[in-house]
Protein backbone atom coordinates (compact mmCIF):
# COMPACT_ATOMS: atom_id res chain seq x y z
CA UNK A 1 0.00 0.00 0.00
CA UNK A 2 1.22 3.49 -0.80
CA UNK A 3 2.26 5.71 2.10
CA UNK A 4 2.19 9.50 2.22
CA UNK A 5 3.74 12.13 4.46
CA UNK A 6 1.40 13.34 7.17
CA UNK A 7 2.84 16.85 7.22
CA UNK A 8 6.07 18.82 7.16
CA UNK A 9 7.03 17.75 10.70
CA UNK A 10 5.26 14.41 10.66
CA UNK A 11 5.96 10.98 9.22
CA UNK A 12 4.64 8.63 6.59
CA UNK A 13 1.25 7.01 7.04
CA UNK A 14 -0.74 4.48 5.00
CA UNK A 15 -3.24 6.02 2.62
CA UNK A 16 -5.93 3.77 4.11
CA UNK A 17 -6.25 3.50 7.87
CA UNK A 18 -9.20 2.65 10.06
CA UNK A 19 -11.75 4.61 12.08
CA UNK A 20 -13.33 3.26 15.27
CA UNK A 21 -16.41 5.44 15.72
CA UNK A 22 -19.42 3.24 16.60
CA UNK A 23 -17.79 0.04 15.37
CA UNK A 24 -15.46 -0.33 18.38
CA UNK A 25 -17.90 0.95 21.00
CA UNK A 26 -18.50 -2.57 22.25
CA UNK A 27 -18.32 -4.63 25.43
CA UNK A 28 -17.93 -8.31 26.09
CA UNK A 29 -15.36 -10.91 25.14
CA UNK A 30 -16.95 -11.93 21.87
CA UNK A 31 -17.28 -8.38 20.54
CA UNK A 32 -13.80 -7.44 21.74
CA UNK A 33 -12.36 -10.56 20.09
CA UNK A 34 -13.99 -9.54 16.80
CA UNK A 35 -12.43 -6.08 17.11
CA UNK A 36 -9.05 -7.67 17.67
CA UNK A 37 -9.45 -9.77 14.52
CA UNK A 38 -10.24 -6.61 12.54
CA UNK A 39 -7.22 -4.78 13.96
CA UNK A 40 -4.91 -7.70 13.21
CA UNK A 41 -6.26 -7.87 9.67
CA UNK A 42 -5.64 -4.13 9.24
CA UNK A 43 -2.09 -4.48 10.52
CA UNK A 44 -1.45 -7.45 8.24
CA UNK A 45 -2.57 -5.43 5.20
CA UNK A 46 -0.46 -2.40 6.17
CA UNK A 47 -3.47 -0.25 7.14
CA UNK A 48 -1.83 0.44 10.48
CA UNK A 49 -3.27 3.84 11.44
CA UNK A 50 -6.21 3.69 13.84
CA UNK A 51 -8.27 6.78 14.65
CA UNK A 52 -10.29 7.01 17.86
CA UNK A 53 -11.68 9.50 20.39
CA UNK A 54 -13.01 9.64 23.95
CA UNK A 55 -16.39 10.53 22.45
CA UNK A 56 -16.53 7.10 20.80
CA UNK A 57 -17.56 5.31 24.00
CA UNK A 58 -15.49 2.17 24.55
CA UNK A 59 -13.50 2.52 21.33
CA UNK A 60 -10.19 3.69 22.80
CA UNK A 61 -10.23 0.91 25.39
CA UNK A 62 -11.19 -1.76 22.87
CA UNK A 63 -8.55 -0.56 20.40
CA UNK A 64 -5.91 -0.67 23.13
CA UNK A 65 -6.83 -4.26 23.98
CA UNK A 66 -6.78 -5.21 20.31
CA UNK A 67 -3.28 -3.77 19.89
CA UNK A 68 -1.83 -5.70 22.82
CA UNK A 69 1.29 -7.44 21.55
CA UNK A 70 1.37 -5.48 18.29
CA UNK A 71 1.37 -1.88 19.49
CA UNK A 72 4.78 -1.20 17.94
CA UNK A 73 3.30 -1.84 14.48
CA UNK A 74 0.50 0.71 14.87
CA UNK A 75 0.02 4.45 14.51
CA UNK A 76 -2.59 5.59 17.02
CA UNK A 77 -4.55 8.77 16.38
CA UNK A 78 -6.93 10.04 19.03
CA UNK A 79 -8.50 13.27 20.24
CA UNK A 80 -9.27 15.49 23.19
CA UNK A 81 -12.85 16.73 23.26
CA UNK A 82 -14.03 19.00 26.05
CA UNK A 83 -14.13 22.63 27.13
CA UNK A 84 -13.39 21.61 30.73
CA UNK A 85 -9.67 21.70 31.59
CA UNK A 86 -9.88 19.06 34.31
CA UNK A 87 -11.86 16.70 32.11
CA UNK A 88 -9.37 17.29 29.30
CA UNK A 89 -6.58 16.08 31.56
CA UNK A 90 -8.56 12.97 32.46
CA UNK A 91 -9.26 12.29 28.79
CA UNK A 92 -5.59 12.66 27.92
CA UNK A 93 -4.51 10.41 30.79
CA UNK A 94 -7.01 7.72 29.73
CA UNK A 95 -6.07 8.00 26.06
CA UNK A 96 -2.37 7.61 26.78
CA UNK A 97 -3.12 4.62 29.00
CA UNK A 98 -5.23 2.88 26.35
CA UNK A 99 -2.62 3.65 23.67
CA UNK A 100 0.09 1.98 25.76
CA UNK A 101 1.75 5.20 26.85
CA UNK A 102 2.15 7.05 23.56
CA UNK A 103 -0.07 8.67 20.92
CA UNK A 104 1.42 9.34 17.51
CA UNK A 105 -1.30 11.75 16.32
CA UNK A 106 -3.24 13.82 18.84
CA UNK A 107 -6.11 15.96 17.58
CA UNK A 108 -8.33 18.69 18.99
CA UNK A 109 -11.74 17.21 18.30
CA UNK A 110 -14.15 19.61 16.56
CA UNK A 111 -11.95 22.56 17.62
CA UNK A 112 -13.42 22.50 21.16
CA UNK A 113 -11.40 24.95 23.32
CA UNK A 114 -8.62 24.68 20.78
CA UNK A 115 -6.27 27.41 22.11
CA UNK A 116 -6.00 25.74 25.52
CA UNK A 117 -5.93 22.24 24.08
CA UNK A 118 -3.12 23.11 21.68
CA UNK A 119 -1.13 24.52 24.59
CA UNK A 120 -1.43 21.20 26.43
CA UNK A 121 -0.76 19.04 23.39
CA UNK A 122 2.38 21.04 22.63
CA UNK A 123 3.59 20.31 26.16
CA UNK A 124 2.97 16.61 25.64
CA UNK A 125 4.82 16.74 22.34
CA UNK A 126 7.77 18.40 24.03
CA UNK A 127 7.70 15.63 26.64
CA UNK A 128 7.87 13.03 23.88
CA UNK A 129 4.46 11.50 24.57
CA UNK A 130 2.97 12.47 21.20
CA UNK A 131 4.46 13.12 17.78
CA UNK A 132 2.09 15.22 15.70
CA UNK A 133 -0.79 17.55 16.60
CA UNK A 134 -3.90 18.01 14.49
CA UNK A 135 -7.39 19.44 14.48
CA UNK A 136 -10.72 18.12 13.23
CA UNK A 137 -14.14 19.34 12.26
CA UNK A 138 -17.08 17.79 10.45
CA UNK A 139 -19.15 20.94 9.79
CA UNK A 140 -18.47 23.25 6.84
CA UNK A 141 -19.68 26.17 8.97
CA UNK A 142 -16.56 25.73 11.12
CA UNK A 143 -14.04 25.59 8.28
CA UNK A 144 -13.11 29.28 8.57
CA UNK A 145 -12.10 28.69 12.17
CA UNK A 146 -10.32 25.49 11.18
CA UNK A 147 -8.30 27.43 8.62
CA UNK A 148 -7.33 29.93 11.31
CA UNK A 149 -5.84 27.03 13.26
CA UNK A 150 -4.15 25.73 10.12
CA UNK A 151 -2.48 29.10 9.55
CA UNK A 152 -1.25 29.24 13.15
CA UNK A 153 1.62 26.88 12.37
CA UNK A 154 0.75 24.79 15.43
CA UNK A 155 -0.66 21.69 13.74
CA UNK A 156 0.58 19.17 11.21
CA UNK A 157 -2.67 17.87 9.81
CA UNK A 158 -6.43 18.23 9.70
CA UNK A 159 -9.26 15.73 9.63
CA UNK A 160 -12.32 16.66 7.56
CA UNK A 161 -15.21 14.98 5.72
CA UNK A 162 -14.72 14.39 2.01
CA UNK A 163 -16.77 12.24 -0.34
CA UNK A 164 -18.83 12.82 -3.51
CA UNK A 165 -21.70 14.23 -1.43
CA UNK A 166 -19.58 16.43 0.86
CA UNK A 167 -17.11 18.53 -1.10
CA UNK A 168 -16.97 21.78 0.85
CA UNK A 169 -13.27 21.25 1.65
CA UNK A 170 -12.42 21.65 -2.02
CA UNK A 171 -13.14 25.39 -1.92
CA UNK A 172 -10.54 26.48 0.62
CA UNK A 173 -9.43 23.81 3.12
CA UNK A 174 -7.65 21.53 0.67
CA UNK A 175 -5.92 24.40 -1.19
CA UNK A 176 -4.71 25.82 2.14
CA UNK A 177 -3.50 22.42 3.33
CA UNK A 178 -1.53 22.05 0.12
CA UNK A 179 -0.08 25.55 0.48
CA UNK A 180 1.00 24.89 4.08
CA UNK A 181 2.12 21.31 3.51
CA UNK A 182 -0.35 19.89 6.02
CA UNK A 183 -1.57 16.33 6.02
CA UNK A 184 -5.28 15.71 5.39
CA UNK A 185 -7.17 12.81 6.95
CA UNK A 186 -10.54 12.02 5.36
CA UNK A 187 -13.41 11.15 7.64
CA UNK A 188 -16.75 9.89 6.29
CA UNK A 189 -15.40 8.56 2.97
CA UNK A 190 -18.78 6.83 2.57
CA UNK A 191 -20.73 9.90 3.64
CA UNK A 192 -22.96 9.10 6.59
CA UNK A 193 -23.51 5.71 5.02
CA UNK A 194 -25.87 7.22 2.48
CA UNK A 195 -23.69 6.55 -0.55
CA UNK A 196 -23.44 2.87 0.35
CA UNK A 197 -27.19 2.29 0.32
CA UNK A 198 -27.44 1.90 -3.45
CA UNK A 199 -24.52 0.05 -4.97
CA UNK A 200 -23.79 0.45 -8.68
CA UNK A 201 -23.91 -2.69 -10.77
CA UNK A 202 -20.74 -4.54 -11.83
CA UNK A 203 -21.28 -3.17 -15.33
CA UNK A 204 -21.32 0.40 -14.04
CA UNK A 205 -18.12 -0.21 -12.06
CA UNK A 206 -16.36 -2.02 -14.93
CA UNK A 207 -14.50 1.12 -16.19
CA UNK A 208 -12.77 1.26 -12.80
CA UNK A 209 -11.38 -2.28 -12.88
CA UNK A 210 -8.03 -1.17 -14.42
CA UNK A 211 -7.57 0.86 -11.22
CA UNK A 212 -7.97 -2.21 -9.02
CA UNK A 213 -11.56 -1.35 -8.09
CA UNK A 214 -14.14 -4.13 -7.96
CA UNK A 215 -16.49 -2.83 -5.23
CA UNK A 216 -18.35 0.40 -4.59
CA UNK A 217 -16.58 0.92 -1.26
CA UNK A 218 -13.21 0.74 -3.02
CA UNK A 219 -14.41 3.22 -5.64
CA UNK A 220 -15.42 5.73 -2.96
CA UNK A 221 -12.15 5.36 -1.06
CA UNK A 222 -10.07 5.76 -4.19
CA UNK A 223 -12.18 8.77 -5.24
CA UNK A 224 -10.97 10.72 -2.19
CA UNK A 225 -7.41 9.39 -2.21
CA UNK A 226 -6.97 10.26 -5.87
CA UNK A 227 -6.95 13.93 -4.88
CA UNK A 228 -3.20 14.41 -4.27
CA UNK A 229 -3.93 16.91 -1.50
CA UNK A 230 -5.42 14.12 0.62
CA UNK A 231 -3.13 12.00 2.76
CA UNK A 232 -5.25 9.14 4.06
CA UNK A 233 -8.78 7.88 4.51
CA UNK A 234 -10.17 6.17 7.61
CA UNK A 235 -13.17 3.95 6.84
CA UNK A 236 -14.66 2.11 9.79
CA UNK A 237 -15.84 -1.47 9.78
CA UNK A 238 -17.22 -4.03 12.19
CA UNK A 239 -16.79 -6.96 9.79
CA UNK A 240 -13.67 -9.13 9.52
CA UNK A 241 -12.55 -9.28 5.91
CA UNK A 242 -13.63 -5.77 5.07
CA UNK A 243 -10.29 -4.12 5.96
CA UNK A 244 -8.51 -6.20 3.34
CA UNK A 245 -10.96 -4.93 0.76
CA UNK A 246 -10.62 -1.35 1.99
CA UNK A 247 -6.84 -1.46 2.10
CA UNK A 248 -6.60 -2.52 -1.53
CA UNK A 249 -8.06 0.86 -2.51
CA UNK A 250 -4.81 2.37 -1.25
CA UNK A 251 -2.80 0.99 -4.13
CA UNK A 252 -2.14 3.01 -7.30
CA UNK A 253 -2.97 3.71 -10.06
CA UNK A 254 -5.12 6.64 -9.00
CA UNK A 255 -8.24 7.94 -10.68
CA UNK A 256 -8.03 10.73 -13.19
CA UNK A 257 -10.76 13.35 -13.73
CA UNK A 258 -12.90 11.00 -15.83
CA UNK A 259 -12.94 8.25 -13.23
CA UNK A 260 -13.65 10.67 -10.40
CA UNK A 261 -16.51 12.15 -12.44
CA UNK A 262 -17.93 8.66 -12.98
CA UNK A 263 -17.91 7.92 -9.24
CA UNK A 264 -19.50 11.29 -8.53
CA UNK A 265 -22.29 10.63 -11.03
CA UNK A 266 -22.96 7.20 -9.56
CA UNK A 267 -22.99 8.58 -6.01
CA UNK A 268 -25.24 11.56 -6.69
CA UNK A 269 -27.85 10.04 -8.98
CA UNK A 270 -31.38 9.89 -7.62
Amino acid sequence: MERRALGPDGFEVPVVGMGTSRTFDVRGRAAEATSRRIVEEALDTGANLFDSSPMYGEAERVLGLALDGRRAEAIVATKVWTADDDLAERQIEASLHHAHGRVELYQVHNLVAWPARLDRLEQLRDEGLIDVIGATHYDAAAFDELMTVMRSGRIGFVQVPYNPLERDVERAVLPLAEELGLGVMLMRPFGRGSVLRRWPSPTELAPLEPFGVTTWAQALLKWGLSDPRCTLSIPATSRPGRMTENASAGNPPWFGPDERDLVTRLATRS
